[in-house]
Parts: structure tokens; sequence; C-alpha cells
């Protein structure tokens, strides 16, 4: 009971230790795509001196040194950036990861990671307050806020919800979404039910596909390249033996936007909501 009590009561002086030392951070790294994005949104962009593999948006991120991928970054690639600050998912490693950076004098704060509209806001008000952002970038905050609040309010519409497969092949594989992934808290937020009735990422085979009869199928771009095209991505085993592929009720994110429920969320569930009750989507339907 003494430990516990003796590290409840450190936990915020640590935290402060980490803030004072982000306080005036000028070189930050960022741990995780989505982390990338908030830093992004919030216009801080010209601090970003590297960022890792998963950081796909905004493009110019891209250009920046790479320190490998958030969940296996390597720690001699981020020390090599000398930053003064690390911004990580709470996701990103392998914890001695973390742990060398922070003997290493780098201020390294977590930012919450989950497929929740609370947890994306508790995130963005970290990474916000960490920066010590002036008052145009606690506004953007505020608005980034009020945005997510509007997007998450449910939609209305007549009958059951569409049954939708949210399916990756961009590895030679066909790939489903379940509960507890990120675009499946996407597509509940959007109306849609999931028809593949699994947790996590799975497998799943041709007949799989086929027997699903899903209304329609929500995949990313880099899926849709690997097959060659939209015209390829329907032709596959199985997705071509579905309603969605018959009707064209394929819905098409950016990869980042589908998987990672950054703050681009309220466009990702537009675009989700267009392709499942649009007029395009009525007229398939």
């Amino acid at each position: 009971m003494r430990l516990r009590r003796r590290l409840l009561l450190a936990t915020p002086l640590l935290a402060l230790g980490a803030g004072a030392r982000a306080a005036q951070a000028q070189r930050v790294v960022s741990l995780g795509g989505v982390v990338t994005e908030i830093v992004h949104a919030l216009g801080a962009d010209e601090r970003l001196v590297g960022v890792d593999q998963s950081s796909l948006y905004p493009p110019a991120a891209r250009a920046l040194p790479q320190v490998g991928y958030f969940r296996s970054f390597a720690v001699e690639g981020v020390l090599s950036l000398r930053p003064d600050l690390v911004l990580a998912s709470e996701q990103a490693g392998p914890p001695h990861a973390l742990e060398q950076l922070r003997a290493a004098g780098v201020a390294v704060v977590l930012v919450a990671s989950s497929p929740k509209v609370s947890a994306l806001e508790s995130a963005i008000d970290t990474v916000a307050a960490t920066l010590r952002l002036n008052a145009e970038g606690q506004a953007r905050a505020r608005r980034l806020r009020q945005q997510l609040d509007e997007a998450a309010r449910p939609v209305a519409h007549d009958g059951a919800p569409p049954r939708v497969l949210i399916l990756s092949s961009h590895t030679g594989r066909l790939q489903a979404a379940g509960a507890g992934s990120a675009p499946d808290a996407l597509l509940t937020l959007a109306g849609g039910a999931n028809a593949f009735g699994q947790p996590g990422y799975k497998a799943i085979s041709a007949e799989a596909v086929a027997a699903a009869q899903p209304d329609a199928i929500l995949t990313s771009t880099l899926s849709i390249d690997a097959a060659g095209g939209l015209a390829g991505f329907t032709a596959q085993p199985g997705i071509a033996m579905t309603p969605a592929a018959q009707s064209g009720r394929i819905i098409v994110l950016d990869d980042l936007l589908l998987l990672g429920f950054g703050p681009r969320l309220p466009l990702a569930l537009a675009q989700v909501r267009s392709g499942l009750f649009g007029p395009a989507a009525r007229g398939a339907a």
C-alpha cells in the first residue's frame, strides 16, 4: 500500500518534469500517424524533425526523416535527430526503447490511442498542452473537439443499418476488420453494421467473403492500388459474388483515414456515410 501511495504521489511529479522539459520543445519527433496528424491539425508542423513510418498524412510529413515503425522504432534513429520532445502513441514501443529515450534526457509524452471519440479528444488536449500552443493553436484544438462532437452524432436512416464488410487486400491476402478495431468503430459511428463476426483483424477466405453477402465493402486506397484499380478489386474471388460488388457499393478511404481514427474523423465519417446513405448508395440499393 505504501509503495502504491508513493507511486501515485510520484506520477504527477514525473509528468511535471517531462512537461517542464517539453515546455520549450522545438525539435519534436512523432511516433504514430495519428499523433503526427494532431500536430498538423494544431498548426505545429514546423516543430517536427522526424516521424515514424505510419505518418502518411499530411504529405509533407513523408519528406521528414523516418525512425522506423512506431511499435518498433529505432532509439538511435530518434536520438540522431536531437529531439527535445518525443510525442508517442501509447501503443509505441517497445517499452525499453521509450525508457532509453528518457534515460538520454529526452522528454517523452504518451498520447492516448483508442478508437473512441473521448480518447481522440484527450489526445488532442495532451498534444496541445504539451506543445504549449499559442492562442491560435488552442482555438484550433477547441474547433477540432467541436467538429468531433458534431460528427459523432448518430445518423438517422430508415430500416436496418446496411451490412458492411471492412476488407484489406494490399498484402495479397484478404483480411477483415471486426469488433474493437478502428475501422469498426468508424463504421459504427457512420451508422453501418459490421458483417464480420470476429474481433480485431483476421484473415478471411474468399468463400467467407461471399457468404457474408455484405451490402457494401469498406476498403483502403492501398488495397485498391494493389488490385490494379477498382475493377480488379471487385473482380477478386469472393468479392465478385457479393451484393456490394455487384451494385458497386465499394467505399474507398485513404489508409490512415480508414485505420487511424484521428483528427480527420469528421471527414472519414462524411465519406462513409455518403457511401452508405448518399444518393449513389440509394440508387445502388
